[in-house]
């Protein structure tokens, strides 16, 4: 019996947690979602999920876990190898802050619940929602790429291994494809999304490679 990823195509949180899972060598059972048509939202995935969200990660003794950040947490505490954190405290911190970035000031305001919300409370249209999504990118984008000027910054975000924040900047870039936000702005995010798509954990990860890809 494998774990049970309960997630969507093109959700970014579940584009990190796929990308962990291969990394780790983890093999899972792919069960999609649409969104759109509210399948996260019926009693059976509620008692899964109470938030109604992906992506959820179903042990092999029933047991469910939520929040890809913290499934990733678990996977680095239970899968130790190869890490997705340094050995050093000062470096798990850095992996720790640039993942935060893309996490939890980009997506939270970014997701798609926040975008059906603009549309159909302040009858936001595509261009508005499109600038929305595009202004909260540049603001943390702009300074993600002046912090990976740091020498620590290798192949990756943190030296020549992926980690966590490797993860948390591949999803969010194919997000930004779909409001076809550019990287020639931020050169070194380029670079390192390049060298990750290159990797295979990374490239079956990916939105467009999955079997529910529209």
């Amino acid at each position: 019996m494998t774990m049970k990823l309960h997630n969507f195509f093109r959700s970014s949180t579940s584009t990190r947690l796929r990308a962990a899972l291969n990394l780790k060598g983890l093999g899972y059972e792919y069960i999609p979602y649409v969104l759109r048509d509210g399948q996260t939202r019926t009693p059976d995935y509620l008692r899964r999920n109470p938030q109604g969200l992906v992506p959820t990660l179903e042990l092999e003794d029933g047991t469910n876990l939520t929040q890809s950040l913290a499934i990733i947490e678990w996977l680095e505490e239970t899968h130790p190898t190869p890490a997705l954190l340094p050995a050093d405290a000062l470096g798990r911190a850095r992996v720790r802050a640039l993942a935060y970035m893309i996490a939890c000031e980009i997506h939270p305001l970014n997701n798609l619940r926040v975008l059906f919300r603009l549309g159909d409370q302040f009858g936001a249209d595509e261009a508005a929602q499109k600038a929305w999504f595009t202004h909260w990118v540049t603001l943390t984008f702009d300074a993600l790429e002046e912090a990976l000027q740091d020498p620590r910054t290798g192949i990756f975000c943190h030296g020549d291994s992926p980690g966590l924040a490797d993860i948390c900047l591949y999803a969010q870039v194919w997000n930004n494809r779909r409001f076809d936000i550019p990287l020639k702005t931020w050169p070194t995010i380029a670079r390192i999304f390049e060298a990750l798509d290159a990797l295979p954990a990374f490239a079956q990860a990916a939105p467009p490679r999955q079997p529910d890809a529209a």
